[in-house]
């Protein structure tokens, strides 16, 4: 199977970073980055005040200042996919972008080290945002 091994260019829209608007648990948010950085705090004014942060480089900072919940190793992932679902499903110009790579295998590769969300280098990381982009893909093909 044919790979996506960068989340840029014209694949950029499989990347959190991509602005595209996200309401997750009643808060609309610039970017799934935005969602997934306020659901690791249960402080409701936090999650306002990264509702109004401008860019998701700017909120991927802010979100290492957070006090974790309790459980977010724990949960992580399964917030993750819901907040992918959500973009996907609340965006569906992205959908249908997303259908079209049902023939490639989604590698979030990158060049920071991260090797849980991603591959750094490819083919080194558990790549979880590629397993669920294809994960949220497949479901969305199984509706049409």
């Amino acid at each position: 199977m044919a790979k996506i091994t960068s989340f840029s260019g014209s694949f950029r829209f499989l990347s959190n970073f991509y602005p595209c608007k996200v309401v997750y648990e009643g808060i609309e948010y610039p970017s799934s980055e935005h969602a997934y950085v306020a659901a690791k705090t249960d402080n409701q004014l936090q999650k306002l005040a990264i509702s109004e942060i401008p860019s998701a480089s700017d909120v991927k900072r802010f979100g290492r200042q957070i006090k974790l919940k309790d459980n977010w190793d724990n949960i992580k992932i399964s917030i993750m996919k819901n907040i992918v679902e959500a973009k996907f499903d609340q965006n569906p110009d992205l959908m249908k972008l997303l259908q079209e790579t049902r023939n490639y295998e989604l590698i979030e590769g990158n060049n920071w080290s991260d090797k849980f969300w991603g591959q750094s280098p490819i083919g080194n990381g558990r790549n979880e945002l590629g397993k669920i982009l294809m994960s949220v893909r497949d479901d969305i093909t199984k509706l049409f």
